[in-house]
């Protein structure tokens, strides 16, 4: 029986590092999400920028555009100055170039603040590409780490498997079939330390006479209260 025990162990230390090694590969997408989230928010602060920008721009363009059309239309007015016939004709029309050029200078300097506001905002938008390009950069390099790590577990896995079958096929049917039930229903624990009077896998005391027993490792005994196999070591 000692022995089916030192199998039991074997068996149970080969699926505890087959159950960590498969759940580090089924968080990978998780682990990926969660660093992709910075990127996600860079993003979101570049869209916000690049909208402003555009916005900026366009309201430029459209500034220039009614200036364009203004100064177009004092030329227009300077051109129609030697058909005026009379002198109260001719200070009217002069008020006008006068009132029109004055709309023009407004209209430069509303263009000279939406230039300045656009630098400062092309700025913003270059450190924002920057950053996006950084996080892009940290995701790249740490996907490329967990593609290694996953291949490296992936072939440990194949190794541990060979491991298993060897294992397990070394019990009786009866006794695999007792800890492939006690792995499904102890979290993927079935043969646990038993030290100090205590089961290693639930932490509640065992019976002295009980643990006496347990301590030869001459029979499969349960722990009374999670019902996994136990053992003895001295280490």
């Amino acid at each position: 029986m000692k022995n089916v025990i030192k199998l039991l162990m074997e068996l149970q230390d080969i699926d505890s590092r087959i159950l960590q090694k498969r759940a580090f590969i089924d968080k990978v997408p998780e682990r990926i999400y969660e660093v992709d989230e910075p990127l996600k928010q860079a993003k979101q602060e570049l869209d916000k920028i690049k909208q402003r920008a555009g916005s900026l721009a366009g309201k430029k363009r459209e500034k220039e555009k009614i200036l364009d059309e203004i100064s177009d239309k004092i030329g227009k007015m300077k051109s129609r100055v030697s058909d005026i016939k009379t002198n109260k004709e001719y200070q009217a029309h002069l008020k006008e170039i006068e009132s029109s050029e004055k709309e023009v200078s407004g209209i430069e300097e509303e263009i000279l603040m939406i230039m300045e506001d656009l630098d400062s905002v092309v700025k913003e938008q270059q450190e924002k590409e920057a950053r996006v390009n950084e996080e892009i950069g940290k995701i790249d390099a740490f996907k490329a780490e967990l593609d290694r790590e996953v291949e490296r577990y992936e072939k440990e896995l194949s190794s541990l498997k060979e491991e298993r079958a060897a294992v397990a096929g070394s019990l009786s049917a009866d006794i695999y079939a007792r800890y492939m039930s006690l792995i499904s229903s102890g979290s993927g624990v079935a043969v646990t330390k038993a030290q100090n009077e205590i089961c290693m896998g639930c932490n509640m005391n065992i019976p002295p006479q009980l643990f006496v027993e347990i301590r030869k490792n001459e029979e499969l005994i349960q722990c009374p209260q999670c019902r996994r196999i136990l053992y003895f070591s001295e280490d």
